[in-house]
């Protein structure tokens, strides 16, 4: 047996222990940073990669040179100073060669074999420090114990990267640390094992003991800032992913703009309301809010006011809440709320505090306003046994609320499913309108304000029900646009309104209202071509409309698709002006031929001042633009009497005339001079 020439003393035993913590701070903080190496890519994996070769390197060299501090072969000792530092610069290099080895995932074993070089260059760096270390004596090795040293510190190092890496298991992570540890504590010992010092008793000079026990103090703690450096950045990353993860689940949870809970809180919350009141035999309800004029602050303030409005809205509704109450942003101007309760009264409660602060003023810079809100309520277990039904139901109370001017809030009754019920026949039903010929068109007339002769109609688009009779376009019309049906009777209308007009004695032009599904999901100028040849009707005789609301939803390609018509020949008017987002920008965006200012301003000209400076201010602009201007909704004498002072150009309405067949028109002779115009949206 082989005499290791090393005697522990007290002189050397607190060495000893200062490299034995080097080596464990060293690889606990080696193997944390390369698994954030190993969670990252491109450039910031091999910045993390750097880091951990620097910690490991520089670990594993203080170390060893603490060690070799510590080590008493009974003779001076001096160090070459190049070949340790070429053995610091070894250590780092190929620990670091090692591990980007042990990341790459192209590799089934890259790991292990990552781990193996990772063992050799401790392999390398020790025995190159050794050479570097001059003893006055004659020194003789075992090559046994240095092949079992190499296969410790690549058997060792192997399995500790792979546990690492893999995780095969929750404490793999500190196996790894520990294995590393014996891989550099084996190689050393075991190294150390194998060389014998015969000392010279005629050489006695050497570096000083108290030099050498500074230069291990100045070596720990060089290793130990390394290492803390290391950690630092992994803490700090660490802070920052951490940060990272809670900014992003507070944006996936909560609306951006408010800060309340967004709809996924909104249901988890639900689901869990409705467990515990399944439980508990409690009950849960969903209250439904919808703002009622929120869009005329947009209209009239901005989108920036609407914002602000958003925002004050969603602090009050966070304020009132209290134990066992929830609200949340669903999106746009919708809100919702969850209350658990036992007793109604708990309930009634919550309900009131909402509608009182919903129709408290607004102020919102120097503007103040009132939303108000359409509220629907619908009650676990007794409306619905899941929260797809709940909300389903609360909505469909809330729009009960919305349609009666009388009530704000409206709780959910069973006959509104019958409502639902009879919607959804009327869709299907609207479905095979066209092939049952139940779909016709009916016109009005429309004067010229200056001299009171007819200078066309509009034709509005009419649906005979077989069973319910005759169906309000402002009933089937939204339906129609629902369930997709709008574009097969958009195309039905705009092929039947030019063949009637293409069969007038003399040229006329036509007009068709176009719905914004059509634009949305049309190829509308392909189309648009296609029935102006297959009818024979001039294009210079259609005229298309379309509301700012539709420009708007989508304006890139609403105005593409407009040009494409346009260059067809086909002139362009835009419908109910001035109740749109942004009207001034919309007739700059697009040359439109005509300008038809909506009903809403005539039925307010009689008794409003703002009204008619609006219509003046309107009229004014036409002029400006050289766009005419057609008045909708003249209903008396003294509205048309005011369109003539203005200087109106057109004008329609029940005082000019009501909507009349086609043959009624063509029999009374007025189609001669007429202009008909088909509107999907009015009644």
């Amino acid at each position: 047996m082989r005499v290791i020439s090393c005697i522990v003393t007290e002189h050397n035993l607190w060495l000893v222990l200062l490299a034995a913590l080097m080596c464990v701070t060293g690889c606990w903080v080696t193997i944390g940073l390369l698994d954030r190496a190993r969670k990252t890519v491109g450039m910031q994996m091999r910045g993390w990669l750097f880091l951990t070769a620097v910690a490991a390197g520089s670990s594993i060299w203080c170390t060893h040179f603490i060690a070799m501090l510590a080590y008493q072969p009974g003779a001076p000792i001096t160090f070459d100073p190049a070949l340790t530092m070429i053995s610091l610069v070894i250590a780092m290099v190929g620990t670091g060669a090692g591990f980007g080895l042990a990341l790459d995932k192209s590799r089934g074993l890259a790991p292990e074999w990552g781990g193996c070089l990772v063992g050799l260059a401790i392999c390398a760096m020790h025995y190159t420090g050794m050479i570097a270390y001059h003893v006055a004596g004659i020194v003789e090795w075992d090559a046994r114990y240095v092949v079992a040293s190499l296969l410790i510190a690549m058997a060792f190092s192997a399995v500790a990267i792979g546990q690492a890496e893999r995780r095969p298991y929750r404490w793999s992570h500190y196996l790894g640390i520990g294995l590393l540890v014996l891989a550099i504590v084996g190689l050393h010992f075991t190294a150390m094992a194998a060389v014998a010092v015969t000392p010279l008793s005629f050489i006695t000079t050497g570096t000083n003991p108290d030099i050498l026990e500074a230069m291990a103090v100045a070596v720990a703690v060089v290793g130990l800032i390394v290492a803390a450096t290391g950690f630092a950045s992994y803490l700090i990353d660490e802070r920052g992913r951490l940060e990272s993860f809670e900014r992003l689940q507070h944006l996936a949870l909560n609306d951006a703009l408010t800060g309340l809970a967004n709809r996924v809180s909104f249901n988890d919350r639900l689901d869990h309301e409705i467990e515990r009141a399944r439980e508990g035999g409690a009950m849960t309800a969903v209250i439904v809010i919808d703002l009622d004029r929120f869009k005329e602050i947009n209209d009239l303030r901005g989108h920036a006011a609407g914002d602000q409005a958003l925002k004050i809205i969603a602090r009050r509704l966070a304020k009132l809440t209290g134990d066992g109450e929830f609200v949340a942003r669903l999106g746009g101007d919708e809100f919702a709320a969850i209350k658990q309760f036992k007793d109604q009264n708990e309930l009634l409660g919550l309900v009131s505090r909402l509608e009182k602060s919903l129709f408290e003023p607004l102020l919102l810079d120097d503007f103040e306003t009132v939303t108000g809100a359409s509220i629907g309520v619908a009650v676990y277990p007794r409306d619905g046994a899941d929260r797809e039904r709940l909300v389903s139901n609360a909505d469909l109370a809330m729009y009960r609320a919305k349609n009666d001017v009388a009530r704000a809030v409206c709780f959910y009754e069973s006959a509104m499913d019958e409502t639902a019920r009879a919607r959804r026949a009327l869709a299907t039903d609207l479905r095979q309108a066209i092939e049952r010929g139940e779909l016709t068109l009916h016109y009005q007339v429309q004067t010229s304000v200056s001299t009171g002769a007819t200078c066309g109609y509009e034709a509005l688009l009419r649906w005979t029900h077989p069973v319910h009779g005759m169906i309000p376009p402002a009933e089937f019309i939204p339906i129609a646009e629902e369930n997709g049906s709008i574009l097969a009777i958009g195309e039905w209308v705009l092929r039947t309104a030019c063949r009637q007009a293409a069969s007038w004695d003399k040229g006329h032009k036509i007009a068709v209202n176009l719905s914004p599904v059509q634009l949305a999901h049309a190829d509308l100028a392909k189309l648009v071509h296609q029935i102006l040849v297959e009818t024979g009707l001039s294009p210079r005789r259609l005229e298309l409309e379309l509301t700012e609301s539709t420009i708007v939803a989508d304006k890139v390609r609403t105005l593409h698709v407009l040009r494409q018509i346009k260059a067809l020949g086909v002139t362009i008017a835009i419908d109910d002006f001035g109740t749109g987002y942004s009207s001034l920008d919309t007739l700059r965006s697009f040359p439109f031929d005509k300008i038809k200012l909506d009903r809403s301003f005539m039925a307010d000209v009689e008794r409003s001042p703002q009204a008619k400076a609006i219509i003046r201010a309107v009229l004014t602009l036409g002029r400006s633009l050289d766009i005419p201007v057609l008045a909708e909704g003249v209903e008396t004498h003294v509205q048309l009497t005011i369109l003539q002072v203005e200087g109106c150009n057109e004008a329609q309405g029940y005082f000019l005339g009501r909507p009349k067949p086609i043959d009624q028109i063509l029999l009374t002779g007025a189609a001669a001079h007429s202009l008909a115009e088909i509107d999907l949206s009015a009644a």
